[in-house]
């Protein structure tokens, strides 16, 4: 309600906060310094904030009214911080029950004096923060349920790699060229999302590799520890789990110098021989990257930028490939393919009036109107294939 610097940073910051904690949905968040984690810019509010100010100033037009409406805020966010400095007093500094009470005692009753003063003037504008804050307060407590109901559904409903295994004889599974990358949320077990996709399509590419991203709060993740790498099943079956960490500062817009670190990543795994499921992280680079504490490698890749397109590749070149990295090679030379899942998340048919409410049309609201998994990741829409699915959570 006041268009200061400080109000206008300190919503950047809280809900950032509350976007880490899902409870808000997923925004745009530019990080604007290389040093500190916190000095973000988040456009979609700072226009939702323009369109507020606008509105009070034009629905008001009169300064008593505004003073009244920011009053009963500043108030109600003082108590709140005493409220909850009671919990920082013996949770996180260990101190004395009974000083954390004698701390809210005194400087809870000040407030609540001022607190009574300002709920007077409630029907002459005071009504509209607490409005405003019933409000967000609702959409965060139906996110945050909505995410949390879809997570427990996937990890419920993941698919067991031996039931994955078996539905290849069970329906006749084709393994097509090229190499597929599943990206989930499930760091362990078969996506419910790809099972739904191979029992409707019984095919897929002849190389899997099941992604799960990471935010770390650091700046940047060294290319070298940025990808992780692991077996799932036998050699045979091809598959593989990739953890991908990303720092605040990491740009994820070059798809085809990710595609081509991946790959070399899951060829320097096969050529270490960890064939036991162990986990792997990758160690060397490409000579094109410039750190001077990196080490640069002779491998079996070669990064080419053809003349006829921009578009990098990655070659592999060598004498006595193993069997998988041929097999590596071919199915990149295939081409390669994103697969996410579009689901809509919906209440059970025996679910109460008041959750189909939060959940059909709120929490379903939401998310068809929040920032795009697919963007926020980078994924090129042209190599994108997404899978309908339904959620009956």
């Amino acid at each position: 309600m006041v268009g200061s610097q400080a109000i206008i940073s300190g919503t950047f910051s809280v809900i950032s906060q509350c976007r880490a904690l899902k409870c808000f949905p997923r925004v745009k968040v530019v990080h604007t310094s290389n040093h500190i984690h916190g000095q973000i810019y988040i456009p979609e509010v700072n226009w939702i904030l323009m369109v507020l100010c606008l509105a009070v100033l034009v629905g008001y037009r009169d300064t008593d009214t505004i003073g009244n409406a920011y009053g009963l805020a500043v108030i109600t966010v003082m108590l709140v911080t005493t409220c909850l400095m009671f919990l920082v007093i013996v949770m996180v500094w260990k101190r004395n029950i009974l000083g954390a009470l004698a701390f809210v005692i005194v400087f809870g009753s000040v407030e609540l004096l001022y607190f009574s003063a300002c709920l007077a003037k409630v029907h002459k504008g005071g009504w509209f923060p607490l409005v405003l804050s019933l409000i967000l307060l609702s959409t965060m407590c139906i996110w945050h349920y909505g995410t949390l109901k879809k997570q427990a559904y996937e990890l419920n409903n993941r698919v067991c790699l031996d039931m994955l295994l078996s539905m290849g004889t069970n329906l006749g599974i084709n393994r097509v060229p090229g190499i597929g990358l599943i990206y989930s949320n499930v760091a362990t077990g078969v996506p419910p999302m790809f099972a739904h996709f191979v029992t409707n399509f019984p095919a897929f590419h002849r190389i899997l590799v099941f992604v799960t991203v990471q935010s770390l709060t650091v700046p940047k993740v060294p290319a070298n520890q940025r990808f992780v790498i692991s077996r799932i099943g036998p050699p045979e079956f091809c598959l593989f789990q990739c953890v991908v960490r990303y720092g605040y500062k990491d740009q994820r817009n070059d798809t085809h110098d990710f595609e081509n670190h991946l790959i070399e990543t899951v060829s320097e795994f096969l050529r270490n021989g960890n064939n036991d499921g162990e986990a792997f992280r990758w160690e060397t680079t490409n000579q094109q990257q410039s750190s001077p504490s990196d080490d640069v490698t002779a491998s079996s890749f070669e990064n080419v930028v053809s003349s006829e397109s921009s578009k990098k590749t990655v070659r592999f070149r060598g004498v006595g490939c193993s069997k998988e990295l041929e097999d590596l090679r071919e199915a990149r030379e295939s081409g390669l393919a994103y697969m996410m899942g579009s689901t809509c998340v919906l209440a059970c048919d025996t679910s109460s009036y008041l959750k189909k409410f939060a959940i059909n049309i709120v929490y379903g609201f939401l998310r068809q109107n929040c920032r795009h998994p697919a963007i926020a990741l980078g994924v090129p829409h042209t190599s994108l294939i997404e899978v309908g699915m339904v959620y009956r959570v």
